[in-house]
């Protein structure tokens, strides 16, 4: 007869959690399209570049420490040189029992009940290593810095951003007076002067986008463009934008919950963001210990790696009898076009 060790697996799992991505609905992550995954072994920080090509400075702390149980998002981050983040979490006692039975019964349909459940409250577990990532990501691109702290360990990348690459707008773009096309135009022209490409995108957030629609002189040209024959919406901001000063304008709301259990915005709300095209870094994976030295098959720990670098790791317990997942990454985004953008607080 089958156990439950032969059900939940992290090939099972991993093949489940590949599944649901292909399925769903939701905003996927910005930092996956702009930061794209790549892998590498080992940790070595020589490849995680910043303004200039340079390396990125940090500060340390101890790598070897026991993973702790997870159960909101939020991970134990802790570094060398990129930085290690893991958790791991049992069967709810619950659930398992109800597994036994059905195993005992041979109810295949109540068994496939049962394991959807168990598989949606672990992949929680690969979720918040999405979120880790992206909540790095967002911060290089609103300060062009990150910085975690969780569960008394913290660190700090720096990727050297220039004091005139975080600017603000002579006025405020919620005041009388602003001039946000003029703003946009003189930020493009101090990245094409350093002789880079002129900025074509931004990034912000709805806010500011509405901000945006109240301006009476954007109003104005829109009005007078459409002979006032158009509806003002932000649709007709962005085609604005797009012709008078050749970029495209993203909006990115998405949120994610803190250590804290407090909804997080991964960009600020008052933020305008200029970024040029193409890839702006990767976002580098290296070699976890799990995927190191478990995967050759000598424990009883079984491995799966998804999204390019994330090692889910099962292991059998015994007390309980049980299978206890571990999630764990090694990850940190390199920043190229790190001298090519312009962070700005407009509001």
């Amino acid at each position: 007869m089958n156990t439950i060790f032969d059900y939940f697996t992290s090939k099972a799992l991993a093949a489940y959690y590949n599944t649901r991505l292909a399925d769903t609905n939701t905003q996927p992550y910005l930092g996956d399209e702009l930061f794209p995954a790549r892998k590498k072994m080992g940790l070595n920080l020589k490849f995680i570049k910043g303004a200039k090509g340079l390396p990125t400075t940090l500060s340390l702390s101890a790598f070897d420490v026991k993973s702790t149980k997870k159960d909101r998002i939020g991970f134990q981050a802790v570094q060398t040189k990129m930085p290690f983040f893991k958790n791991d979490m049992l069967i709810d006692e619950e659930l398992r029992q109800e597994l036994l039975i059905a195993i005992e019964a041979g109810n295949a349909d109540y068994i496939d009940t049962i394991l959807r459940n168990i598989f949606d409250d672990t992949i929680t577990l690969l979720d918040a290593a999405g979120v880790s990532r992206e909540r790095m990501r967002m911060q290089l691109l609103s300060s062009g810095a990150i910085s975690m702290a969780n569960n008394g360990q913290s660190y700090t990348y720096d990727y050297g951003l220039g004091n005139d690459q975080k600017v603000t707008p002579l006025t405020a773009w919620n005041a009388n007076g602003a001039d946000p096309l003029g703003d946009i135009i003189a930020w493009q022209d101090v990245i094409e002067n350093k002789g880079y490409a002129r900025p074509s995108r931004a990034i912000t957030s709805r806010t500011v986008l509405r901000t945006l629609m109240k301006n009476a002189g954007i109003k104005e040209a829109i009005y007078v463009m459409s002979q006032g024959k158009v509806t003002l919406t932000e649709a007709n901001v962005k085609d604005y934008f797009r012709e008078n000063a050749g970029i495209e304008i993203a909006v990115y709301d998405k949120k994610y919950m803190n250590e804290s259990g407090v909804a997080t915005r991964y960009i600020p709300n008052d933020l305008f963001i200029l970024i040029p095209e193409g890839d702006l870094g990767n976002t580098w994976f290296g070699t976890t210990p799990e995927e190191a030295d478990l995967r050759n098959g000598a424990t009883d720990a079984e491995v799966s790696i998804v999204d390019t670098g994330v090692a889910v790791t099962t292991t059998k317990t015994t007390d309980p009898v049980s299978v206890d997942t571990k999630v764990s990454q090694v990850v940190l985004p390199s920043f190229e076009a790190a001298d090519q953008i312009m962070i700005a607080d407009v509001m």
